[in-house]
């Protein structure tokens, strides 16, 4: 198939277009490329795509809609998925009109491209930070999302209800994925495993939120990437007598459905830290630190609905996927 990859110089972008040209497709590759973090780093993702013969590149911002337009009339494309956004929950705090271009006007273009062009099937990113202020663990997509703790949050939130309408009023199937703190391989600097090993290799002190009293539900990009490409093939059908008062908010009467994409083992913040001191053989000076604002305490994903479709969950552990990270690191940086 012919499948665009929005976001494919980013980190789950970037995997996402390894696994489908390993698969055979046509893959089509945009990427704004801004500079939010180190712009080397995906422009190095990239050039490993680009060596590729199936693999085609545009240099687009999602939040042009005379680009996006013209991109899709050109592209005859058979899916979609959807990784570009402006990523991190504290970044939010301080660049909040850079969300509303990005997450909300850019998903709008998205969507509307995939309408017109009759897209068979549009995957999306969604976040678990959508969860906010709930506290019962596992979070399942059966839950309340309506109390979001940041606009990165709200405006994932914000994707599904977009998602919803066009999946109605156009039948425009759609799938949200909601990622649990993806690390791994070509990961994100702005992000704590990549902070702390650059910090830790330079020796210095790595800056500790909450004083560790967290537990997230860290998630392998390898086997994020292979969930992501199997629900592509998910397309997602109407249920039955499904009713707001009665069916699962995860479903619908239209054609679109949400899923939880995570470890399904929640690790405390000092283990994996302590994963890295193993990896790395250098024992970190912790620099104990409040709670940031935005950030929730614990994570934990139900996948029960995601096996349940695609006969796969997310299962490498902790100690195994830091490993692999470090391994990367250190060659990617000499």
């Amino acid at each position: 198939m012919n499948i665009l990859v929005t976001g494919a110089a980013g980190f789950i972008g970037y995997h996402v277009c390894e696994r489908l040209l390993a698969q055979g497709h046509q893959v089509t590759g945009i990427d704004n490329l801004n500079d939010y973090y180190d712009v080397s780093l995906k422009q190095a993702r990239l050039d490993r795509l680009l060596a590729r013969p199936d693999f085609h590149f545009l240099k687009l911002d999602i939040a042009d809609s005379a680009g996006m337009k013209a991109l899709f009339a050109d592209g005859h494309f058979h899916r979609v998925i959807h990784l570009a956004a402006q990523a991190g929950v504290r970044y939010s705090l301080e660049n909040p009109m850079v969300y509303g271009e990005a997450n909300l006007i850019g998903f709008l273009n998205v969507l509307e491209g995939c309408r017109h062009h009759r897209i068979e099937h549009l995957v999306y990113a969604s976040s678990s930070s959508v969860y906010g202020l709930n506290r019962k663990m596992p979070f399942s997509t059966e839950d309340s999302v309506d109390h979001p703790i940041s606009l990165y949050a709200a405006t994932k939130k914000a994707n599904e209800l977009m998602a919803h309408s066009y999946s109605h009023l156009y039948g425009l199937p759609t799938t949200g994925l909601r990622f649990f703190t993806v690390y791994g391989p070509w990961g994100r600097p702005d992000m704590a495993l990549f902070k702390f090993t650059r910090a830790m290799l330079a020796g210095e002190s790595i800056d500790v939120y909450n004083r560790g009293e967290m537990r997230r539900d860290f998630t392998y990009i390898d086997d994020i990437a292979e969930a992501v490409t199997r629900i592509s093939d998910v397309i997602p059908q109407p249920v039955p007598g499904w009713t707001v008062e009665q069916g699962d908010p995860a479903s619908s009467s239209a054609p679109y459905c949400v899923y939880n994409i995570g470890n399904s083992s929640p690790t405390p913040l000092m283990d994996y830290i302590q994963a890295l001191e193993l990896a790395l053989g250098i024992k970190a000076d912790k620099n104990l630190l409040p709670m940031q604002a935005g950030d929730v305490l614990d994570t934990s994903a139900d996948t029960s609905a995601l096996y349940q479709a695609i006969g796969f969950k997310p299962h490498t552990e902790v100690k195994e996927g830091v490993r692999r990270f470090v391994e990367w690191y250190k060659s990617f940086y000499h």
